[in-house]
């Protein structure tokens, strides 16, 4: 866990960009409105007590035309009080989700940025579970920074306004000590500082071990909804084979974990609920025994014992901000910290991508042509898949990829600049869209349009050209379900899949092709005729293929063997 000092300085780098960022007048307008809103509710709590202490002067004193004077002065208190706390309320959500939109934006581009999702996965370093990180850490995050940041200004509010109602009601008391007499002025503020002190310090004790109880759930949560979401995504190969009980076991594991993370954190609580919970009620109780005393002895009217017993609750509950707060403090800081482990990871990215020399080139040159120069490519841990590649393909050109498949697929992703490790340079041709086919293409869920164009806009291609490439790719039985919403990557076969990004390529018609295993769940006849079908729709374009089909050299002019 970073040290409380680092914590702070980083969380203060990231909230320095909310408050600087292209949002910056309607974001400081709703936490100045906030501000103004929150001095006039620490004043309303200023009346309260001084209405208060009206009320019981006037019952002391038997006054019935008082106690009516308190009556239309707490109506008017009441009124002005609901719309005081509606109108917080509003503005306090309002500078949460500006909050968040920012935080959830900024975290994700940062995340979703030229492959940064691909290469940290990849990585050493706490970035598991992103999604969590993403949408439920900043959400915790936001919220509860402006809940807490509201909360401490309040408390503050308070401080300053009670200490000075609670410095006219102490008067003055002699202590005697026997050799000699001393007077003590405001003593329930210095007995207020300290009763404060003695119990922030206990409760620092007792809620000590919740943060890391806290970050500890909320990463085993995480992991159990992840486990959940893959099973989700992989329903049909583990139905195929019968895996349920294997992942069944793998749940009651991860399970088991979140009910152990869940026994310390409830043991955490039960301490933190247990010292609160007496803490309240010694606070209903002693402040009114404090000054006791001095209206038995009349020095006081019941009407300012009161008032002083409610000054005093409210600067010890001020001063107490930490203690009343820890469980929240100990979920924000923990969705932080998360949050910026994320942040630490990708800024390590970063740094390491700016240090060209270490990686593989990927450069764009003046010439129509791919090329390799000394081109290796390594894993992560320095051991090489393959090396001294040297290699120039032209326009037009096919070429077939033969060896390990897997080197296979990292030289296309190096050529996408997704995968780094390595060495040499990559030469990309000068003009021309380079188009990538995995074994399996991403299909977002919603409608079969979008999914076939993404990601471009469904705008970009008309309806006689979709259905032209879907007919040519064999799947003009989807034509009546282009505008039909469905999780397409669970609905359709890997075949047909497959055959979609076919469609995909037809409609963009790009200069550069790159097949990696693009039809493998395809018969070899039908692989060869999408084969014979880029060949006589794409004419000029230049096709690199990893591929297994057995009668597939007759499409190209040269190897590569990796």
């Amino acid at each position: 866990m970073p040290e409380s000092r680092n914590f702070f300085v980083e969380f203060l780098r990231l909230t320095k960009q909310f408050w600087c960022s292209n949002r910056k007048v309607k974001i400081r307008g709703a936490a100045s409105l906030l501000a103004v809103l929150t001095m006039l509710q620490m004043a309303m709590a200023v009346l309260f007590t001084q209405w208060s202490a009206g009320l019981f002067n006037a019952l002391e004193q038997h006054s019935m035309r008082g106690l009516m004077v308190q009556v239309g002065l707490l109506v008017i208190l009441f009124v002005a009080d609901m719309i005081l706390t509606g109108s917080h309320l509003v503005v306090k959500r309002n500078l949460q989700i500006y909050w968040r939109d920012w935080m959830t934006e900024y975290v994700f581009s940062r995340w979703m940025k030229a492959g940064r999702h691909y290469l940290i996965s990849h990585l050493p370093g706490e970035h598991d579970n992103p999604d969590g990180r993403i949408a439920e850490d900043c959400r915790v995050a936001a919220e509860s920074a402006v809940v807490l940041g509201h909360s401490l200004f309040y408390s503050v509010l308070l401080l300053i306004g009670f200490t000075q109602v609670l410095w006219s009601r102490s008067g003055v008391v002699t202590l005697d000590l026997g050799f000699t007499q001393v007077a003590v002025y405001g003593h329930l503020i210095w007995i207020a500082i300290i009763y404060s002190a003695l119990a922030s310090w206990l409760g620092w004790l007792v809620s000590k071990p919740l943060t890391g109880a806290t970050n500890a759930r909320q990463s085993a949560e995480a992991n159990f909804r992840a486990s959940l979401l893959e099973a989700q995504e992989n329903s049909q190969a583990i139905a195929l084979i019968h895996a349920e009980s294997c992942e069944r076991h793998e749940f009651h594991e991860l399970f088991r974990k979140l009910r152990l993370v869940w026994d310390v954190q409830t043991a955490a609580w039960r301490n933190i609920v247990m010292f609160g919970d007496g803490y309240s009620v010694l606070n209903m109780a002693f402040p009114i025994l404090l000054s006791a005393p001095r209206y038995i002895l009349g020095k006081i009217t019941l009407g300012a014992l009161m008032q002083s017993a409610q000054a005093f609750q409210q600067m010890v509950g001020a001063l107490s901000w930490p203690v009343n707060n820890v469980g929240g403090i100990a979920e924000w800081r923990a969705s932080v910290e998360r949050i910026l482990s994320l942040l630490k990871v990708l800024d390590n990215v970063d740094e390491e991508l700016a240090r060209p020399e270490h990686w593989i080139q990927v450069k764009s040159f003046d010439r129509p042509v791919l090329a390799f120069h000394d081109l290796s490519i390594a894993k992560y841990d320095g051991s090489i898949l393959a090396q001294n590649i040297n290699m120039e393909i032209g326009k037009g050109e096919h070429v077939l990829i033969t060896g390990n498949a897997f080197t296979g697929a990292k030289l296309f992703h190096a050529i996408a600049g997704i995968r780094p490790w390595g060495s040499g340079v990559i030469e990309l041709p000068s003009q021309g869209r380079l188009f990538f086919m995995p074994p399996r293409p991403h299909l977002p869920t919603g409608t079969l349009r979008n999914a076939i164009c993404y990601p471009s806009s469904r705008r970009v291609f008309a309806q006689e050209q979709i259905e032209q490439a879907l007919r040519l790719a064999g799947l003009e039985h989807l034509i009546d379900q282009l505008d039909q919403w469905d999780k397409w990557g669970n609905t359709l076969e890997r075949g047909e899949q497959q055959r979609l990004g076919m469609v995909r390529l037809l409609l963009n018609r790009p200069q550069w092709i790159f097949l990696q295993e693009a039809f493998d769940s395809l018969d070899h006849q039908d692989e060869e005729r999408m084969l014979k079908l880029i060949c006589e729709q794409l004419p000029e374009a230049t096709l690199l293929t990893i591929s297994h089909m057995p009668n597939g050299a007759s499409f190209y002019s040269r190897r590569l063997a990796l």
